[in-house]
């Protein structure tokens, strides 16, 4: 009988949880599938809160200044590498790196690397995507890695995207329907501190979305440090607003499960890097994304091919630009822009449903190039 195949990644958390968000649905994914996954990674405390039940088939192990060589040694001779993968070009420890490519031959014939990138749609992807690169400096010298690049054309690596996904949303959506309070628009909030925060916040308060009270459902950190920050200076602006117009609940930390329910319940969704936007797209529900800013620049034509690819209509793009630049001035949508952008999410996801999956593309990439 043939092992499971036995996959490592590598996982550096940066900052806002991206990164190990990623990781670890990429990981459950492939427990789900049958696989076995070691997730490395320098600092596992998010999973505490994003998946605290963990997932078969997934093993989440400690990824320290340094990889203890004996310890890596006796871990690959119990279970052997068959592909590795360092997330987002971060540098795999060269004690490990020297274990895994010296396993014994008739152990494992072959095997595959994988450099997994971030998501874009820019149309360096399509270009970049599936090219091997020879690694030139020891303890690996010789060995061919791989870059596999996420994105949103069937030449790219795709996007995750779980088995069963939309079935569990459509369930979730009909026991919940009857529950909601129809008076209000439901927004979920999730972002970092986007210009025009203060603003969308003042409108709200003053008029409303498209004619309609608001729900305000705040996600906790960075986002709730920012709507706070925004209400503290309310209290020192003499000029009255309304506030029986937008209703602020303060959410605790969620699981990906949870905060996938969030998405399903609202009627716009605020998103923020690089997980939660493709789940907001999986929802099927208006969304406005918050993409990581660059000091260089390097975000704008990123968000700007993003909404290219999805084909976004003019309303969702001009105020996706003031949402994510300073000095754009901010023009909150009607209701017949909001009936736009919802048509308009609800086509693009069931375009890219009719692409395979990231999860899909990978195993019949490492199948191929082992």
């Amino acid at each position: 009988m043939n092992r499971r195949r036995q996959w490592d990644i590598f996982c550096k958390v940066i900052d806002n949880f991206g990164d190990i968000g990623v990781c670890w649905r990429l990981s459950a994914d492939l427990g789900a599938r049958g696989e076995q996954v070691r997730l490395w990674v320098d600092d596992a405390s998010a999973l505490s809160w994003m998946a605290p039940t963990g997932a078969e088939g997934v093993e989440v192990l400690p990824w320290n200044q340094s990889v203890e060589s004996t310890a890596v040694a006796a871990l690959l001779a119990k279970q052997p590498g068959d592909v590795l993968i360092e997330a987002f070009g971060c540098d795999i420890p060269p004690e490990f790196l020297m274990h895994w490519v010296a396993q014994p031959a008739q152990s494992q014939p072959v095997r595959c690397w994988l450099n997994l990138e971030y998501l874009s749609a820019e149309s360096y992807v399509e270009r970049c995507h599936a090219m091997p690169s020879l690694v030139s400096h020891e303890p690996a010298a010789g060995w061919t890695k791989w870059f596999f690049y996420p994105g949103f054309t069937s030449k790219t690596g795709g996007l995750l995207r779980e088995p069963g996904l939309t079935q569990r949303k459509t369930s979730f959506q009909l026991e919940n329907e009857q529950q909601r309070d129809t008076s209000r628009l439901r927004v979920s909030l999730f972002c970092y501190e986007p210009p025009a925060l203060a603003a969308l916040l003042t409108e709200w308060s003053r008029h409303g979305l498209a004619g309609q009270p608001v729900e305000l459902l705040v996600t906790a950190g960075r986002t709730a440090q920012a709507v706070k920050a925004v209400l503290s200076q309310w209290q020192a602006d003499p000029e009255k607003t309304e506030p029986e117009l937008l209703n602020i609940t303060w959410l605790p930390w969620l699981s990906q499960t949870e905060f996938d329910h969030l998405l399903w319940r609202c009627d716009l969704n605020f998103v923020r890097g690089e997980d939660s936007v493709l789940r907001a797209l999986w929802a099927g529900k208006p969304f406005v994304w918050s993409i990581y800013p660059q000091d260089d620049g390097a975000h704008q034509p990123k968000l700007e091919a993003f909404l290219q690819a999805l084909d976004a209509p003019d309303s969702l793009k001009a105020f996706h630009r003031a949402w994510n630049t300073v000095g754009e001035k901010l023009v909150a949508p009607s209701a017949a822009d909001l009936d736009d952008w919802r048509q308009h999410a609800q086509a693009a996801q069931t375009a890219l449903l009719g692409q395979e999956d990231m999860t899909s593309r990978l195993l019949q990439f490492v199948a191929k190039n082992r």
